[in-house]
């Protein structure tokens, strides 16, 4: 009947098995790799016909429900063994037969059940080879632990009942089962559904209360055994303990064994012949092992919740002594106390710990996740391609500043651009000796993009007004990616300068202090670098002409390509007097070349004519060629007659660049570029 019934378990267990991996094709992890603990992927795998995974959801609730019958064979066989006389016809019994029955289809379906590879983690679902491991490793012990040896015995020797402690022995081969358990804390540890706290805590109470149940009950088993009971733990206290309950006799010995084990010792239940005290000796010892490994584990657990404040204690002491000891401004002092206040509070995110450890891919798709809508509306990267973008988040740290931190100061060195994500920050300069709030930025805003893109010191500070959560983006790599895409190079330098002619500009008064002012209803502020560097010139005694090549610097070193209509930046000077101005082309790369120094108080107009070489014929190599360099005219028209003059009166019609393109409009021709007439 067990057969059968196992037999329509497997068939079950082989549709349900079949179904799942029809159903499920996708997951975070390949199905041939070492499966995860607890992680939400797809435990689908094509196994051979009739096999059964072994990550089968239904598979598992089989498993828990044989832990469930471990559980109460764990604590009915010492029970049996020490309280209770094996009957054949007991309601005891047949529960008994009825669970091992039920381990009995286990150890026919574990001949069904694939296993994992322990060098390739790869399923192994060949039937010879599963049944090959299962014989050779826990089968025998697996059958032991479930033949009924008493029903048997007591069937071939025609007794109704069994009480020698042989037959009772056989009983305790169940406990072999508690290796499902063992198997099932170790899984439940690494599981990260479960909590890791808890799941220590209800090993090391399990295993406690059992070693208090298995004591009791083979102390109580020798006094029951022992033929002079007025001699025992128990009956010196109750010589007639043996006609107790069974109840109260079990309850009994559970006391005597939890005062062992807490070596509390009152004196009341001691032992009383040497059977007893061989035992205590044993128990006793054991009860070493066993205290000192729960204390070991207990004090693990506590000291890993406790570590972190302690050492953060710690690094609090050390900065308050190192502050104490240099005799800091009070200023900085709240400031590194409250930049490790809040490291504490974000270390326990372990955000850094997390992306670390993940591959390089995985970072990148988080980080593009968490950062890439930021990124794509700063007004830095308007117009820029998704490409650059993509190369640019997965650079960018995300940073925590408290409240009235400074995040640069005002003349270091440009390393880092900086991006708010939340929060808000100031906007500081030292005019004439005091600070001066110029600007507030906002979240989306960004500031160091000066001193990054143009080399030079950052001209004001910026200071946090709340908790603001910042991405740091370091300038080395930003110049490697710019120049690794020169047509979006040439956006975010327009982008920059337009940031300073058309976003605003900061009007100063006789008497007052800085005005900002904005254009185009843009939420960005946009600060007067130039009247703030003149004014801090001015404070420091430099003569005008130094302060007038210091308002040239964003519209120096610029290349000589231009693509688009001429725009005008107006750079405003240090005074009422005079201002500078500057031609500027909309498509403006980095600061890698220069272009002409405007001078004090006039307006200078930077020519955008382009020039272009033009040949008669495109030839394999430009090298062997020798064009004719013209100014490139207004139209097409004049165009072609201009090339058939400088080439003898030829009549051209059509003209290609250099990758062979044709010339249909007079407006996509660049600066520098080789035509060839037809």
């Amino acid at each position: 009947m067990s057969f059968s019934y196992a037999k329509n378990c497997l068939q079950r267990f082989c549709v349900d098995e079949f179904q799942m991996n029809t159903e499920t094709n996708n997951g975070f992890f390949s199905n041939d790799l070492l499966p995860s603990l607890g992680a939400r992927i797809n435990y689908a795998t094509k196994l051979r016909k009739f096999i059964i995974s072994p990550f089968n959801p239904r598979y598992r609730c089989w498993e828990m429900f044989l832990v469930v019958l471990v559980i109460y064979s764990a604590w009915i066989s010492p029970f049996e063994f020490a309280f209770l006389s094996y009957k054949e016809d007991d309601a005891l019994c047949i529960i008994d037969h009825i669970v091992n029955c039920f381990f009995a289809i286990d150890i026919f379906l574990t001949f069904f059940v694939a296993y994992l590879h322990r060098e390739s983690y790869l399923l192994v679902d060949e039937p010879k080879k599963i049944a090959i491991r299962y014989l050779s490793s826990w089968f025998i012990f697996d059958v032991c632990s479930t033949v009924p040896f008493q029903s048997l015995i007591l069937l071939f020797t025609d007794h109704k009942e069994s009480g020698g402690v042989g037959f009772k022995l056989l009983s305790m081969l169940r406990l072999w089962r508690l290796r499902r358990v063992s198997a099932l804390f170790a899984r439940l540890e690494k599981d990260i559904r479960f909590n890791y706290f808890w799941t220590r805590c209800t090993k090391l109470i399990s295993v406690t209360l059992f070693a208090v149940h298995c004591a009791g009950c083979f102390n109580y088993m020798i006094a029951d055994r022992y033929p002079d009971a007025k001699k025992t733990w128990i009956g010196a206290v109750n010589p007639d303990f043996k006609k107790e309950s069974v109840g109260d006799r079990y309850i009994t010995s559970l006391y005597w064994s939890i005062v062992t084990m807490t070596t509390t010792g009152y004196g009341d239940l001691h032992a009383e012949n040497s059977r007893e005290m061989l035992f205590d000796i044993f128990y006793m010892l054991f009860n070493l092992g066993l205290t000192s490994y729960i204390i070991g584990n207990m004090t693990n657990l506590v000291v890993h919740w406790t570590s972190r404040t302690r050492n953060f204690r710690d690094t609090v002491k050390a900065a308050q002594e190192f502050a104490k000891r240099n005799q800091l401004p009070p200023r900085v002092q709240d400031q590194v106390l409250s930049h490790i206040c809040l490291k504490f509070r974000t270390e326990a995110l372990k955000q850094d710990e997390t992306l670390n450890g993940l591959p390089k891919a995985i970072r990148t798709s988080i980080a593009h996740h968490l950062f890439f809508p930021i990124v794509q509306n700063v007004r830095l990267f308007q117009g820029v391609s998704p490409n650059l973008l993509f190369q640019l988040v997965p650079e960018m740290e995300a940073e925590y500043f408290p409240p009235k931190q400074d995040v640069i100061l005002q003349n270091e060195a440009p390393t880092d651009l900086y991006i708010i994500v939340s929060g808000a920050v100031e906007l500081i300069a030292q005019i004439e000796g005091l600070e001066q709030i110029i600007g507030k930025a906002v979240a989306g805003d960004l500031f160091g993009e000066i001193g990054v893109l143009c080399g030079r010191p950052q001209p004001f500070s910026v200071r946090t007004t709340e908790i603001s959560q910042i991405l740091r983006l370091n300038r080395t790599a930003l110049m490697n990616i710019l120049r690794a895409n020169p047509e979006d190079e040439r956006i975010v330098m327009n982008n920059l300068l337009l940031g300073f002619g058309g976003f605003g500009y900061v009007d100063h008064q006789t008497n007052g202090g800085p005005d900002i002012k904005r254009h185009h209803d843009t939420a960005l502020t946009s600060i007067d670098i130039n009247n703030l560097e003149a004014r801090v010139k001015k404070q420091e005694g430099d003569d005008v002409q130094e302060v007038n090549e210091s308002m040239n610097d964003l519209s120096l070193n610029l290349e000589n390509k231009r693509e688009q209509n001429e725009q005008k930046v107006e750079l405003i000077g240090p005074d009422d007097k005079g201002t500078k101005s500057c031609q500027l082309n909309p498509e403006v790369p980095c600061c890698s070349k220069s272009c002409s120094t405007i001078s004090s108080g006039s307006k200078v107009t930077k020519s955008t004519n382009k020039r272009v070489t033009i040949h008669m014929q495109k030839k394999e190599s430009l090298h062997h060629q020798f064009g004719k360099l013209i100014i490139l005219p207004d139209s097409l028209e004049v165009l072609f007659r201009v090339a058939g003059q400088r080439f003898g009166g030829y009549n051209f019609k059509r003209a290609v660049n250099a990758e062979d393109a044709e010339i249909d409009d007079i407006d996509v021709i660049r600066d520098g570029d080789h035509l060839f007439f037809l």
